[in-house]
């Protein structure tokens, strides 16, 4: 993520009030995104805003649809099962292989991301939560020490970021959540690494059957 971040005063003040809009769902997926009427609700240029939503879209987090502009990233439920299928294996993966290779160094960096991820949930900034809650994972991905599960994990960045904003705002689901990361911080604690795989699947199959059951609660879901 960090190459995406533009580095200009105004294009960096776009990208963060358009990226903090779109995780905390004030444009839902499937939102179109045009540059002038963004330019005028941002007071700025369309330069500065047109920069922004070139890097929101390096980071997956929205898309170009020639002539038209932009457009927040609208998955169907198909879409959304498949990419948790596939986060199962590769998370799953990730902590077994944690669990074997990982050190206090790492342990020390998960606690801290729990316990900031429970700050973040207590005054309700999904944004926030979001952004730790993938840093937590993405230790995990790192601390693998496979390059490969590594690279495939990164390329569902985007899409895993939109759906984890999605996910925290099911009601009941953040607590949920902070607890499955808990068991799975005990498992790689233990140097369990079939506990740890076990934990980390519970964990994304658990976010996938909230994200389900809310979507498919919802109108206009498929």
């Amino acid at each position: 993520m960090e190459e995406a971040i533009p580095r200009t005063t105004l294009t960096l003040e776009a990208y963060r009030a358009l990226r903090r809009a779109i995780l905390n769902r004030r444009y839902p997926p499937g939102t179109k995104l045009v540059v002038r009427e963004l330019a005028e609700a941002l007071g700025l240029s369309p330069t500065p805003v047109k920069e922004a939503l070139a890097a929101l879209e390096r980071e997956g987090l929205v898309r170009a649809i020639p002539h038209r502009g932009y457009q927040v990233p609208a998955l169907g439920l198909e879409d959304i099962r498949e990419i948790y299928e596939l986060r199962e294996a590769l998370e799953g993966l990730a902590a077994r292989l944690a669990a074997l290779k990982g050190g206090v160094d790492l342990l020390d960096r998960l606690q801290e991301l729990l316990l900031r991820q429970r700050e973040a949930a207590a005054r309700e900034d999904l944004e926030a939560y979001g952004d730790l809650d993938l840093a937590f994972h993405h230790a995990l991905w790192e601390a693998s020490g496979n390059q490969r599960l590594l690279r495939n994990a990164e390329n569902l960045d985007g899409q895993v970021r939109l759906l984890i904003s999605t996910s925290a705002a099911v009601p009941g689901r953040l607590p949920s959540a902070l607890t499955e990361h808990g068991a799975i911080l005990e498992r790689l604690s233990a140097r369990d690494p079939e506990g740890a795989e076990r934990a980390m699947r519970l964990h994304v199959h658990n976010a996938w059957e909230a994200l389900r059951t809310h979507l498919s609660a919802s109108p206009g879901a498929s």
